[in-house]
């Protein structure tokens, strides 16, 4: 498909989900509460979802336990699991063009996007974590004389996993895939506004060949359904990303309940360092317009604030908001949209309420409007604030949108101390051709990924986490299998 048209006309043929994934079946509470899914692209309901309740939670934790205990998934072999995770990636990519439409309607994202960006992420996570199925080992230290240890994982059990809307199914895939290789269960709860995209996934799942049960979808409010999972007595463990208010108060039902362990990735407020000495200006300056654009702002990586060096301020930022004046809003049907509409109405406000703060408090917007544009769908474009100072909100808070913070610093010392002065440390951009300034200063950023003359960039094989209130534990790579495992040491006599 290559016009909005041919896209529009496949969308509207979509069977669009409207209950929940429980036990390899369509479940609806014919008595329970449901709630409009508003598309940002229009403004208007493309769908009613069913609201989950305490009591279809408990249905969905115990229909988990039960597939858990009787080990229909947990005690096949690795390669049988790795196997499902194959076919699974086999059937994404057969649906990528469904999947991707769905993930347009419920939250906004370009479709191409959609389809060259989320989809093949998705596809790639099940494929990778499919094929590292009989390569992970457990342990037997060799130093020992008369005794033999053997360190092996085993599957934690039962894992909630609380997904957020901005990227609903890549986000999901790097919880669920390396959860169920391990041989866990997992009852997934994805973001008010995108289950649609991740209930049909787990659809194919079940086609794919993953035993019922295994994988549980309710669907619902977090407060609700959200808390209900992170105070449930036979939740092993729980994994979320999303805002550090609703982690921080994830762990507080932790506490409250049995102390499952919560694995939390939380935002950030990511820096991006240009040099004077940056190897390609030009370059830089495409990626930081790209990354405080793509998928509206809405990444807890995105590059929002913008450290220059002083010599190259003006001339850099100029170049900047050239490419953002490049880089088209409209109808994320649409292949030639690169920035769609914000995913909630109330999120849009919030990101205008962010950049009023901003100017209120000497900050000078160059681009974009802070009042919301007229007409349908929640279309917003992008921000660039100068003269931000670190004592300004917005060079501290996570706006989760299009809202680029500009700041200017004279030498690499001011530069780490405006990169770290933050309560966030997920990622940062570090432009520089010297070489010690790269390693001296990769080192003293405090984050948890720093690219060097790049952004966002990566592989399954290498962890994606931060620090600070940016969370802790890592997704992605074979790290990932520690929030899902427990470590057991069985010592021999000999």
């Amino acid at each position: 498909m290559n016009t909005r048209d041919e896209w529009t006309r496949f969308a509207s043929t979509l069977t669009v989900p409207s209950a929940m994934w429980l036990d390899g079946q369509w479940f609806d509470d014919p008595d329970g509460p449901r709630q409009d899914l508003v598309s940002p692209r229009t403004g208007r309901t493309a769908a009613q979802v069913p609201q989950a309740t305490p009591a279809v939670v408990d249905r969905a934790v115990a229909g988990a336990r039960t597939a858990f205990r009787d080990g229909r998934w947990s005690r096949i072999g690795a390669r049988e699991r790795g196997a499902v995770l194959l076919r699974w990636a086999d059937l994404i990519g057969e649906h990528r063009d469904e999947l991707a439409a769905l993930v347009t309607l419920e939250m906004g994202k370009p479709v191409v996007q959609a389809r060259d960006v989320e989809l093949r992420a998705t596809e790639a996570t099940f494929r990778w974590y499919g094929e590292l199925a009989d390569k992970v080992l457990d342990e037997a230290p060799r130093g020992l004389t008369d005794a033999l240890a053997l360190i092996s994982r085993e599957p934690i059990g039962v894992v909630a996993a609380i997904t957020p809307d901005n990227f609903p199914l890549t986000l999901s895939s790097w919880k669920i895939a390396p959860a169920l290789l391990a041989g866990n269960s997992i009852v997934v709860k994805p973001a008010t506004q995108s289950p649609l995209s991740l209930l049909r996934l787990a659809e194919l799942g079940t086609a794919a060949g993953l035993p019922d049960g295994v994988l549980q979808v309710v669907t619902g409010a977090g407060g609700v359904a959200g808390s209900a999972l992170a105070r449930h007595l036979d939740v092993d463990c729980l994994t979320f990303t999303g805002s550090p208010e609703v982690g921080k108060r994830l762990l507080v039902c932790s506490g409250e309940s049995n102390a499952k362990p919560v694995h939390l990735e939380l935002g950030g407020k990511s820096p991006q360092l240009i040099f004077t000495d940056a190897p390609d200006p030009a370059a830089a300056a495409r990626t930081v317009a790209w990354a405080i654009t793509f998928n509206a702002g809405q990444m807890c990586t995105a590059g929002s604030r913008l450290l220059v060096q002083e010599e190259i301020a003006e001339q850099f930022v100029a170049d900047v908001l050239a490419e953002i004046e490049r880089t088209p809003v409209g109808d994320p049907f649409d292949p030639m949209t690169r920035i769609g509409p914000i995913a909630s109405e109330r999120r849009r406000a919030d990101i205008l309420a962010h950049a009023r703060t901003a100017v209120a408090q000497g900050a000078t917007p160059v681009s974009g409007s802070l009042e919301a544009g007229a007409g349908d769908g929640w279309y917003l474009d992008p921000i660039v604030c100068t003269n931000v100072r670190p004592e300004h909100d917005l060079f501290r808070h996570e706006v989760f949108g299009p809202v680029l913070a500009v700041t200017r610093f004279t030498d690499a010392d001011e530069a780490i101390r405006l990169a770290n002065d933050s309560p966030f440390g997920l990622g940062a951009g570090l432009w520089t051709s010297n070489l010690s300034r790269a390693h001296r200063l990769s080192r003293a950023i405090d984050a948890g990924l720093v690219w060097v003359n790049c952004y966002e960039e990566g592989d399954l094989s290498v962890p994606f986490g931060g620090r600070k209130l940016s969370g802790h534990s890592v997704d992605k790579s074979i790290h990932a299998l520690d929030k899902f495992t427990s470590t057991k040491t069985t010592w021999i006599r000999l």
